[in-house]
Parts: C-alpha cells; sequence; structure tokens
C-alpha cells in the first residue's frame, strides 16, 4: 500500500545534520504512514551509511545514491520518481527547514483545501537574521525576477509540499535548484497556500549556492519566460 506521505531530502553531505534533523523527522511524521527517502548526490561524509543505519531501528528511512548527474533541482525530481506518496513534502537536509511544520504543510493537502503548500520564509530574509548581506541581495533579486511568474511571497523557499496528481500535469526540467518555483509555473497547482517560518541558516557545512547556481537559476528563469510566453500566444 503506497504510504500517505513522503518526504524527499537531497544530500550531498549532510551527515552531520541529519543526526540532528533525522528525530524530529520522525517525530514530525508520526501520525502518517510515511517515507523519508534521502536523494544524495555522492556524499563523502557518511550521509548514505548514516540513513542505512537509521533505516534499522525507523524503517521509515530510505537512500537513493545518484552516480550519473549531480544537482539539487534534478534530484528532487529523481524523489518524485521514486516516491509513492499521495502527499509530497521536499525539504532541505541541512537545517534551515524546521521538520516540525511537515504536519502544517501536509494537512491543506490532505483536507482538500490546496494543492500545493509553501513554506514561506516571512520578514527573515528581509531582516537578514540568518542571511549575510549578500545571500539576503541574491534572494531579494531572484524574487524580483520571478514576480511576473507567480503571486507567492517566497518563491526561492525550497520547503514545499503537494499533491502528487499535480506532477501529472506537465514535464519538469528545471535547472539550478529552484524546483518549488518550477512546478509551480508548469504545473499550476491551484489553491496554493503559504505557510510562515522562521528560517535558521545551516546547522553544519557550507552552503552549496555559487556562482554556477545562480548562473543557473537565471536560465532556468529565461526558460519561463519563454514557456510563459508560448503559453499565452497560444
Amino acid at each position: 500500500m503506497a504510504p500517505e506521505v513522503s518526504l524527499i531530502l537531497p544530500t550531498i553531505n549532510e551527515r552531520p545534520c541529519l543526526e540532528t534533523l533525522g528525530p524530529l523527522i520522525e517525530v514530525a511524521l508520526e501520525g502518517y504512514s510515511a517515507e523519508a527517502i534521502v536523494i544524495d548526490d555522492g556524499s563523502t561524509d557518511g550521509t548514505p551509511e548514516w540513513v542505512e543505519a537509521r533505516r534499522a531501528t525507523s524503517p521509515i528511512w530510505q537512500v537513493i545514491r545518484r552516480t550519473g548527474p549531480k544537482g539539487l533541482a534534478s534530484a528532487v525530481i529523481e524523489g518524485f520518481r521514486v516516491s509513492r506518496g499521495k502527499v509530497i513534502v521536499v525539504m532541505d537536509a541541512d537545517g534551515s527547514h524546521p521538520p516540525d511544520l511537515i504536519p502544517k504543510l501536509v494537512e491543506p493537502i490532505t483536507n482538500g483545501t490546496a494543492e500545493f503548500v509553501l513554506a514561506s520564509r516571512g520578514g527573515v530574509v528581509n531582516s537578514g537574521s540568518a542571511f549575510s548581506p549578500t545571500r539576503r541581495m541574491i534572494s531579494g533579486i531572484a524574487t524580483l525576477l520571478s514576480r511576473p511568474l507567480t503571486s507567492v511571497s517566497d518563491p526561492m523557499s525550497g520547503y514545499f509540499a503537494l499533491d502528487r496528481t499535480v506532477l501529472s500535469r506537465s514535464p519538469l526540467s528545471p535547472l539550478g535548484f529552484k524546483i518549488g518555483l518550477e512546478v509551480i509555473v508548469c504545473c499550476t497547482p491551484s489553491p496554493i497556500k503559504e505557510v510562515e517560518f522562521q528560517f535558521q541558516g545551516r546547522i553544519a557545512g557550507k552552503s552549496k549556492l555559487d556562482s554556477r547556481q545562480i548562473v543557473e537559476y537565471l536560465r532556468h528563469i529565461a526558460r519561463l519566460y519563454r514557456r510563459q510566453a508560448a503559453y499565452r500566444a497560444r
């Protein structure tokens, strides 16, 4: 029988974070039939081994070790492909996304009041409490660039839940790391609900954001604009 909820966690060298997050995720998923799928992009710090060991005491866990092209968005796409849940939740494995928010993301989908629920970082991105000035500027510019594509307040958030049926509406081929924006624009879920949370920053390790990711985001945005223009021209 398919689980009610599939949690997808893309990783690369996130074992210290998962050691803290793992028990919190298990608590958040209590009450659901669930699976927690780690999509690993070649970690060398024992991340896959941690998941396999954890599975011995908490069978919700599984790990997919990817050997082909890497990247956060493609990892999430792989998670979509292998997951079985009626509701899919995508979250970062670095500690910036609080696991206790999962039920608030899932509930509107299970009760039929939303097809897509976005965890929005609210005023924290603007206040900069968990962002350096550079990260705050990058996030602000990226949000402005996406504004003609969607009215959600925080399209840069990578923490969201969706009804699985949404994915059947359009193929997905994102660039970079903003898979949530791709789903919103291409699959047009409706209604969309937003749930605000307090962004904390990662538990350990370094951010994967670099200049290559920024360039890929710009290419991704350009592709989405072209897609939307073509759709309107029909």
